[in-house]
């Protein structure tokens, strides 16, 4: 299954994007042994509206173009349902094992997900009712997704 991430906003060049990179490439390697890979990473430009709601419709609109057919939608907000890092494997693999082609894990604008998404979502998890900088996001994002391999493959990295 291919695992993809969509994100409003652009990394820039700094110790935050060789992070999220790192991890990334670490699930890149990983992944394949046991049935994922490291789909497209697309980053969106944030929209230049003048209110909130047509920003999020703007930003919606690309993530919804940049979704290959028929794939599965998980949206990082800070209302999703909170998993810890064995629920969010679980919820991996499960949708692996059913045969899903793809999934795109998708973290939002400043101003957060357009409603529109929300209802067209599989699955909607939060990292914690705090609210995070998307650059840090970006590195959770790729920690989970690399620490996901790791429980799913009986690798140690993850310690209870």
């Amino acid at each position: 299954m291919r695992v993809g991430l969509f994100a409003v906003g652009r990394l820039k060049n700094g110790p935050e994007k060789d992070l999220a990179a790192r991890y990334l490439d670490r699930f890149a390697k990983a992944g394949p042994a046991i049935g994922l890979e490291l789909g497209r990473v697309t980053e969106a430009s944030e929209s230049r509206a003048s209110n909130a709601d047509t920003r999020k419709r703007e930003e919606g609109q690309m993530l919804e173009k940049a979704l290959p057919e028929g794939c599965v939608l998980l949206l990082l907000d800070e209302r999703g349902k909170a998993l810890d890092s064995q629920g969010f494997a679980d919820l991996i693999g499960q949708y692996r094992d059913g045969g899903k082609r793809d999934i795109v894990l998708a973290i939002g604008g400043a101003d957060g997900l357009d409603p529109a998404l929300h209802a067209r979502a599989d699955v909607s998890i939060c990292f914690g009712k705090m609210t995070w900088p998307h650059q840090l996001v970006r590195i959770l994002v790729a920690e989970q997704l690399y620490r996901a391999v790791t429980i799913l493959s009986g690798h140690p990295y993850h310690r209870v």
